[in-house]
Formats: structure tokens, sequence, C-alpha cells
């Protein structure tokens, strides 16, 4: 047996874990998951934001800070609504 072809197969298998990818790690549900999870985290603050502020507990540069961002997070679920009913639409129009 050469040893360059063993020393090459031992460098590969050395390498080959940090190219794998993980599989519970990146998979399109879990980032799904987190996203809704960010989405309804954005909506608790800004409702707790919004309640401290109407007991005078909060400032109102954070509430309106709060306020913008719940308004672009929900601008973003609407967007993506509208695409994948849009895709769903273009499906529905394919020949079959």
């Amino acid at each position: 047996m050469d040893v360059r072809s063993l020393s090459a197969v031992q460098s590969y298998a050395a390498a080959r874990p940090a190219t794998m990818a993980e599989p519970g790690n990146d998979s399109p549900s879990n980032e799904l998951k987190g996203a809704f999870q960010d989405f309804a985290a954005t909506l608790q603050n800004g409702e707790k934001t919004a309640i401290a502020a109407m007991t005078g507990d909060a400032d109102p540069h954070a509430l309106v800070q709060a306020l913008a961002q719940t308004e672009l997070a929900v601008e973003t679920a609407v967007a993506v609504r509208n695409k994948v009913v849009e895709a769903y639409q273009e499906i529905l129009r394919m020949p079959v």
C-alpha cells in the first residue's frame, strides 16, 4: 500500500465532518419555527410596551420604537403571506 494514499484518505476522513451539514440545525422547519417565534416575541414586546406607556411606566420613545418594530414585523408577515398565496395561485393555473 502506498503511504501517500493512506495519508490522503486520513486527511479526507478528518476534513469530512467539518464540511457535512448538521441534520437538525438548518432544516427549513426549524428556521420557519424560529421566525414565527421571533414574530410572536416582537408582537408581545410591542403589547407590553404599549401597556407600560398607558400606565406611565414607559418612555414615549420606547413606545414609538416598539410600535415601529411591530409594524415592520406585521408588514413582513403580510408580504410573505401574499407571496405564498401568489405561488399557490400559480400552481392552480398550471395545466394538468
